[in-house]
Order: structure tokens, then sequence, then C-alpha cells
């Protein structure tokens, strides 16, 4: 597996199909939701394995916090390490930009995996595109 900053084209439409077919197709997010208007201001991920596109995410700093958004990983990769990965990629950008803290918006069944990376809940629950979600916090 190998995890990378998008940094052309290509690996953005990458990252976006897997989005789509994750978000999308697998839980049912209505498209115009999924693709939004912060995606030109964000730092884009891109997990490939075997040379395909697997994975992604996306970076944003808001409030002074890195904000982890659009995490994703393919249906047959998932307990791979595959998101671990992604995660650790984004959190070594977020270092390198000197960023104290993250936050994400964890969909509720999704917050296990993110507590054994050291994200810890901070708000009530609430829906995001109709899914239940909890903001998670990580000191870096």
């Amino acid at each position: 597996m190998n995890v990378k900053v998008v940094t052309n084209d290509q690996e953005l439409n990458d990252a976006f199909s897997v989005r789509k077919t994750v978000f999308v197709g697998e839980q049912n997010v209505p498209e115009e939701e999924e693709i939004d208007q912060y995606e030109q201001e964000a730092t884009h991920f891109i997990l490939y394995a075997n040379g395909e596109p697997a994975g992604a995410g996306r970076f944003r700093i808001v409030d002074g916090l890195g904000k982890i958004e659009r995490i994703c990983v393919l249906k047959t990769l998932r307990g791979t390490g595959a998101g671990s990965a992604l995660m650790a990629a984004i959190e070594k950008q977020a270092q390198t930009k000197g960023i104290p803290a993250l936050k994400l918006n964890a969909q509720t069944h999704a917050i296990p995996f993110y507590s054994r990376l050291g994200y810890e809940v901070i708000s009530e629950e609430f829906l995001d595109a109709g899914i239940p979600h909890k903001t998670m916090k990580k000191k870096i």
C-alpha cells in the first residue's frame, strides 16, 4: 500500500472515485453532498493498493486545528491496515504544519477504529447526510 498527497488531476480523480464508491454507492450519500465547497482548499490524500486507488481522505485547517474529512477505504481492504496507513499520512502532514490537534466527525460505527488511533469523542451524536456521527479529537 502506498499513501500520497494528491498532486495532479489523475490522483484527485482517483480519490473522488473511491469516495463516490464508498459514500455514494455504499452509504447512499447524495452525490451533491459528497463533493462540496471545500474541495479546492483541502489537501487530498490517495491510497493505492497494487497500483489501484483504494482509499482516500482530505485535510483542512479550520480554526487553527486540523480537520480530517472524507476518510474511506474500499470494502475489500477494510481491516488490512489501509485506514491506519491513510490516517498516519494525514497526521504526519498535520505535524509538518505545526498543527497542535486534529478533529474529525466519525460515523458512529467507525468510532472504535479512530479510538484505537488515539482519538476521543468530544460531542453528542448528530446526523450528517442522514448518518449518525460524533466529533472526535486528538492532540498531536
